[in-house]
Formats: C-alpha cells, sequence, structure tokens
C-alpha cells in the first residue's frame, strides 16, 4: 500500500510554488512593459546587497548549526 501523505504535500508543494512562480513572472512582465527604466548601476548595487545579505545569513546559519551541535554533544567526525 502507497503511503499518501507524501504524494499529497509534494503535490501541494509543486502547485503553490508553479502558482507562485507564474504570479512573480506575470508581476515582473506587466512591470517591464510600464516601461520604467531602471538605471543598470542601481540594479547591480540592490543584487550586490542581496548576495551579500544572502552569504552573511549563511555563514551565521553555518556557526549557529556548528555551537548547537558542539551544545549538544554531537560527533563531527566524517567517516
Amino acid at each position: 500500500m502507497i503511503d499518501w501523505i507524501p504524494v499529497v504535500f509534494v503535490t501541494f508543494k509543486f502547485l503553490v510554488l508553479g502558482t507562485g512562480m507564474f504570479y512573480a513572472v506575470k508581476w515582473h512582465y506587466d512591470q517591464g512593459k510600464k516601461g520604467k527604466l531602471v538605471e543598470r548601476s542601481a540594479v547591480l548595487r540592490a543584487s550586490g546587497k542581496v548576495a551579500a545579505l544572502f552569504g552573511l545569513s549563511l555563514l551565521g546559519l553555518g556557526l549557529l548549526t556548528f555551537l548547537l551541535i558542539k551544545v549538544l554533544g554531537m560527533e563531527l567526525i566524517l567517516p
């Protein structure tokens, strides 16, 4: 007998993400049709800030995970 929980949750996940991606693409397409001209340097600056924020949050999450593993007394030895 098949376990239906993963099938239902994965299907729901794909439906939600697919709907979100559709509306995100549609919104960006509509914004482009408005004729807004954004300077290239402003876009590069904003994307650099987002990339830096992502890198810092990834580093923070890694350090937090490492500290939590140490506090819980888990082994960090790779086989």
